[in-house]
């Protein structure tokens, strides 16, 4: 029998109100093919519900001390810290990843709840003395009330840790609309939540599809939602919240553009290419999609990517020999196949094909094999379009300027790296690149958690970057109080405040 998976509502576990009649979804073990799960679809009275027992929760927690929520907090980080491996076998199990790469997402979670548990110095105020004759300005942050996080599928515990330890170390209370397809890892951070101490209603769950998302976007008690996912959904997300007057940060899709230079270390580079095009099976925002290699070193780059990625093992996340799981759905990975097998057509040269790859005793498993693509033109469906799998494009062009140039445009502008051993080609590359995060011979430069995640162009709608010090001002809203007192010498006739009247 299957198990199932409700919603989290005022600190526990609430079953679909209409019972067995009500509306549910299948979550597959990827490995197999199989139905493991089913989870609730919300309705809009439960995604009012869970606002509600939000919204009554922020009358206390909001007023709450900061030395309360970090206290509380630092227990959770304890309890997320030893259920680790709990945790990531739930991401497995319905992700598909490995578990290694299970692991670093939770540990990546981490430094966000490190962060939050450190809020202190990110609240800290501004305040300036005698601006004019006993006049003092000071500068604060206050938390906005309920605030919403809608996440995908492709890192279900990390992702919404990217939201939720700031929102609530700011005073926020939190709704969360977890992927669907896999639901299990929110409702374990939940549970630890409640474990650690966390007031009922600070923190809930809500699951389904766009009747769940659509209501939090429209409810008049959400002040803001946080949404990572595809570019077209998080333009509608950022369209419908704003027009529902909330404040938004919407993070979109990618194409991850990787420059190698002809004096790049090209075993360095071939082997960065590998781990950041495959690991995770492609199914990060942050892979590296497109290598832009320049001048001749095109072939020899590709043979080292091809030698490599062939050794690459496939197999269910929980074996320990497997380096790369399945990906999410069946269909998921036949849309990742038809990229592969049109682009031939559209002119690219199939280095090697990976459609059509199974694993023994799991037959009916999401499997896909490793793709590269060489020569690749601009205008082909593989180059334009987020593939969200394992397939990398190879483009040549013949210098760093044609480089560049080829990157800027592009539509996306989430991440990009260069490899190369120039210090002064990587500093122009920095400068001149246009995309909001750059590594320089580092092939996924995601920020650690005191510095902020986003992109540029249609890879983020909003004006603030996800966690760091853009998390804490998303989360907050500045006030400036102007104060003037007068002296107490001055106090009317009669009153004595014990101050000298000459002085």
């Amino acid at each position: 029998m299957t198990k199932t998976v409700d919603h989290w509502i005022g600190g526990k576990p609430v079953a679909n109100a209409a019972g067995e009649s009500g509306t549910y979804g299948p979550v597959t073990d990827p490995a197999t093919g199989a139905v493991t799960t089913r989870v609730a679809f919300a309705t809009v009275e439960e995604v009012d519900a869970a606002v509600a027992a939000a919204k009554d929760a922020y009358a206390t927690w909001g007023q709450s001390s900061l030395a309360k929520r970090t206290t509380i907090l630092f227990k959770f980080r304890a309890l997320l810290d030893a259920n680790r491996d709990a945790i990531a076998e739930l991401i497995t199990a319905e992700h598909g990843k490995v578990h290694s790469d299970a692991l670093g997402e939770v540990a990546r979670g981490l430094e966000i709840v490190d962060l939050a548990c450190g809020i202190t110095v990110q609240l800290k105020g501004e305040l300036s003395t005698e601006v004019a004759s006993r006049v003092d300005v000071a500068s604060i942050r206050q938390p906005l009330g309920v605030v919403a996080g809608i996440t995908p599928f492709n890192f279900p515990a990390m992702v919404p840790m990217w939201m939720f330890p700031i929102a609530i170390a700011c005073g926020n209370t939190f709704v969360l609309k977890p992927s669907e397809k896999d639901p299990s890892a929110a409702m374990k951070l939940a549970e630890l939540l409640a474990e650690a101490g966390l007031p009922d209603g600070v923190f809930n769950v809500v699951h389904g599809d766009k009747v769940a998302v659509d209501r939090l976007l429209e409810h008049p008690d959400v002040a803001a939602v946080s949404f990572v996912g595809s570019t077209p959904i998080a333009r509608y997300i950022h369209t419908t919240a704003a027009a529902h007057h909330k404040r938004v940060q919407a993070l979109g899709g990618a194409k991850n553009h990787m420059l190698v230079l002809p004096d790049a270390d090209l075993d360095a580079a071939a082997d960065a290419a590998v781990s950041a095009a495959y690991g995770s099976a492609g199914e990060r925002c942050m892979a590296i999609s497109a290598v832009v290699a320049v001048g001749a070193i095109g072939d020899e780059l590709v043979a080292k990517i091809r030698e490599r990625a062939e050794k690459i093992k496939i197999g269910p996340g929980n074996d320990p020999a497997s380096e790369m799981g399945p990906l999410i759905t069946a269909a998921h990975r036949d849309k990742v196949a038809s990229y592969v097998h049109g682009a031939a057509a559209q002119g690219s040269e199939v280095v090697l094909d990976g459609t059509g790859y199974t694993v023994d005793g799991h037959e009916d498993g999401h499997w896909i094999g490793l793709s590269l693509l060489d020569k690749v033109p601009t205008t082909a469906d593989a180059y334009r379009d987020e593939i969200f799998g394992p397939v990398l494009c190879v483009l040549r062009v013949e210098s760093y300027e044609e480089g560049v140039a080829l990157i800027n445009a592009s539509p996306f502008g989430n991440g990009t790296a260069i490899f190369t051993r120039d210090g002064g080609a990587a500093r122009r590359f920095q400068l001149e690149i246009e995309a909001g995060m750059v590594g320089v011979n580092v092939p996924i430069p995601v920020p650690v958690g005191y510095h902020s995640f986003g992109g540029w162009k249609d890879s983020l709608f909003g004006d603030h970057h996800i966690y760091g010090n853009d998390g804490t001002h998303f989360y907050t809203r500045g006030k400036v109080v102007t104060t003037r007192w007068p002296d107490p010498s001055e106090a009317p006739s009669g009153v004595d405040l014990g101050f000298p009247r000459n002085h």
